[in-house]
């Protein structure tokens, strides 16, 4: 098996730069590829500032210093000139699949006939983007969960046509990136289906929350109510704030690919269509469930609408890991809730399925009824409960 000394990272923006982080701490040689000066010089000051402070708190390896780490960076606007004595290539830039095909392609055409090609999508296909390339069993996912020093979990995807060699390599690789919150988990995604793990499992709980949304702004109720229905109590931001946060757009995009690659079902709801149509983005332009103008906002949680079952989100979790079981996404309940827990800070659903999957089943008869979404009734794994053996 190949050893990986010299990493490349394309893009270097909030996701390039932390993976390029931990790929330093990891002691790898690291180029970083970028067509933005402005984006070049933020990427090098939050590494070092980054390393300065670790040097400072005493977390960095021992005998390594943030000089040291900063002196195995070096950035290169020119990506054939990087990848020439690349190892391992990771890709960090916008999810737009047609950009990560040239990339792929340019990076195949231009590197070692060892180097691996890993992209770090967030659902899209490993299989698709590697599409045309010329060598398409170098082609793996690796997807890090933002941002990357802190989230343990790492998802290593494989393609149809990923070779065996290179899936080593890239779990490899990425259980030696440290993780400044514990140790790092990596899961090893069997078979290349929309977004992989955890961003599966958890996305047709947005079909619950639209439903909701929609009703309470037929009823008129405050968003601040809605949001205390739907925020768990120990998380850092609420449910709204949050969705605010990372983009009404991309809850918009997210929406549309699942209904396109898995169901109609997944369509966007209402109110998530007229925040797009009005611009009320969120944080990005200042308005979205909440107004941003004056920096993140505090939504008085005091008063419930008490519209929201919170069990149906574990059901339709639950039902969804069932589902990439039974498509060999993965072959152990364990590895969902233990990704889930590395990559959202959150507890997974299935060991509270394995338990209660006649209750959870039934509830989703029932609101599979209600919301009009034949995708949430339970999956046969998930009914009779043969799932609980795959350990």
């Amino acid at each position: 098996m190949t050893k990986v000394k010299n990493i490349v990272t394309l893009g270097f923006g909030d996701m390039g730069k932390g993976i390029a982080q931990i790929c330093l701490m990891g002691g790898y040689n690291v180029i970083a590829v970028d067509v933005s000066d402005e984006i070049i010089k933020k990427g090098l000051e939050y590494n070092k500032t980054g390393f300065e402070k670790l040097e400072a708190k005493g977390k960095l390896p021992a005998g390594v210093s943030a000089a040291d780490l900063m002196a195995r960076l070096s950035v290169n606007k020119d990506l054939v000139d990087a990848v020439k004595d690349a190892d391992l290539v990771i890709e960090a830039v916008v999810e737009k699949l047609d950009l990560k095909q040239k990339l792929c392609n340019n990076v195949i055409e231009n590197s070692p006939d060892h180097c691996i090609f890993a992209s770090n999508t967030s659902s899209m296909s490993i299989t698709e983007i590697a599409e045309g390339c010329k060598k398409p069993q170098n082609v793996i996912g690796i997807h890090f969960f933002n941002p990357a020093p802190l989230m343990r979990l790492v998802e290593v995807i494989k393609g149809y046509k990923s070779s065996d060699e290179a899936m080593d390599i890239g779990v490899e690789v990425s259980k030696s990136l440290p993780c400044l919150r514990g140790e790092r988990f990596v899961a090893r995604v069997l078979k290349d289906r929309p977004g992989f793990i955890v961003n599966r499992v958890l996305s047709p709980s947005s079909m619950y929350s639209n439903y909701i949304v929609d009703l309470a702004y037929e009823k008129g109720i405050p968003w601040e109510q809605i949001d205390a229905d739907l925020s768990g109590p120990n998380a850092p931001m609420t449910s709204l704030t949050l969705s605010d946060f990372t983009g009404r757009d991309i809850a918009l995009h997210v929406s549309e690919y699942y209904a396109e690659k898995l169901s109609p079902d997944f369509k966007p709801g209402k109110v998530l269509l007229m925040q797009n149509k009005e611009g009320k983005l969120g944080k990005k332009t200042g308005q979205g469930f909440y107004d941003w103008s004056k920096g993140r906002p505090q939504p008085d949680l005091s008063k419930k609408a008490g519209l929201v079952n919170r069990l149906v989100f574990a059901a339709i979790s639950a039902n969804e890991g069932c589902r990439i079981l039974e498509e060999g996404v993965v072959d152990s309940w364990k590895v969902i809730d233990e990704a889930i827990l590395a990559g959202m800070n959150f507890p997974g659903p299935m060991k509270y399925a394995t338990e209660h999957f006649k209750e959870l089943s039934d509830l989703l008869e029932e609101y599979s009824e209600k919301l009009e979404k034949l995708y949430l009734k339970p999956c046969e794994l998930l009914k009779s409960g043969k799932f609980v053996d795959m350990v």
